[in-house]
């Protein structure tokens, strides 16, 4: 049977660095800093998620407009077949162009969202020092 109390974390952890006291040890500051370590994870996670679900679309765009440009190649041309071969040479290139900017905006979409996540946790551990420096200093 499922519980209908939610869980909070953030309680539970409160309450188990109160038990330990520790001298010189500020535990709302601790807590703090968990808590900011937890939101850039989250925050990372979704920029992710984001970022995958527009690979995906892209992903699709792609397989539409290739079925679509398939379906007019295949069509019967009524022209003669020198204009015709001429015409094949000149689709299969727009087809290769096609494809390698298909290719760029699907690495550009993968190293967007890589960056963006990497930049929200990389400036989490930047806060994470900066924190533990200003703790350290006041405890000397």
């Amino acid at each position: 049977m499922e519980s209908t109390q939610s869980f909070n974390v953030h309680g539970v952890f409160a309450n188990l660095i109160g038990q330990f006291k520790l001298p010189g040890i500020d535990a709302a500051v601790i807590l703090e800093s968990r808590r900011k370590d937890l939101e850039a994870v989250m925050v990372a996670l979704t920029t992710e998620i984001a970022g995958m679900q527009s690979l995906g679309q892209k992903q699709a765009e792609i397989v539409r407009t290739a079925v679509t440009g398939l379906q007019s190649r295949i069509a019967p041309q009524t022209t003669s077949e020198h204009k015709a071969a001429d015409g094949q040479a000149e689709s299969v290139q727009q087809a290769l162009r096609s494809t390698v900017a298909d290719v760029r905006s699907l690495v550009d979409i993968a190293c967007k969202t890589q960056f963006d996540s990497l930049a929200v946790l990389g400036k989490r551990v930047t806060e994470n020092v900066e924190e533990w420096k200003a703790l350290l200093s006041v405890r000397r």
